[in-house]
């Protein structure tokens, strides 16, 4: 199982945190921690913080064991850039790129499904991945619809409305639409 966390707009270049990030890259995560520690580089600061989010997303989110988790890739990209001048001689001005940077960490399991702990709910049941039931609330009625009932449901409304508007069943609201121009 993958686990992503992004990092945006970092305000260091990402040629520099390149560096950083492909020594780390490959590495058991723990190992990864000890050297983004040792590293002195500036840009190791925020990617020990940016690995120790994917960690934590992994134990949360998804019951993973952190003992069996490394770092499967770390994509740096380029970010936005702030644009700034710096004043130079007859008037004239030189154009200053600040780089910022976008990483993304991806992390996954060494040996699947090792140690992985199911996840639980905040009433202490493990949660279940089929759709969960969502009540819609109609005039007269109320019943329980899954989710794709509950699209369809809202297709037949519309559809209603627009009858109602040609002559179709009673009691249909009549959508009437005002466009405004910008001027006469």
């Amino acid at each position: 199982m993958q686990v992503v966390a992004k990092l945006n707009n970092l305000k260091i270049a990402p040629r520099k945190v390149r560096l950083v990030s492909n020594v780390i890259s490959g590495m058991q995560v723990k190992d990864a921690l000890i050297e983004l520690s040792t590293q002195v580089k500036r840009s190791s600061e925020p990617m020990e913080k940016l690995l120790r989010s994917a960690i934590a997303n992994a134990e949360h989110n998804f019951g993973l064991d952190p003992s069996n988790l490394y770092i499967s890739s770390s994509i740096v990209g380029e970010g936005q850039r702030l644009k700034r001048w710096q004043p130079r001689a007859f008037g004239r001005a030189n154009p200053i790129m600040r780089r910022l940077s976008k990483i993304t960490l991806i992390l996954e399991e060494t040996v699947p499904g090792l140690n992985r702990k199911e996840r639980k709910g905040s009433d202490g049941v493990p949660t279940s991945v089929a759709p969960m039931p969502v009540k819609i609330e109609e005039p007269g009625a109320s019943r329980t619809l899954l989710e794709g009932e509950e699209v369809k449901e809202a297709k037949k409304g519309v559809i209603a409305k627009q009858e109602g508007k040609q002559g179709g069943p009673k009691g249909a609201k009549v959508v009437k639409r005002v466009y405004q121009r910008k001027s006469f």
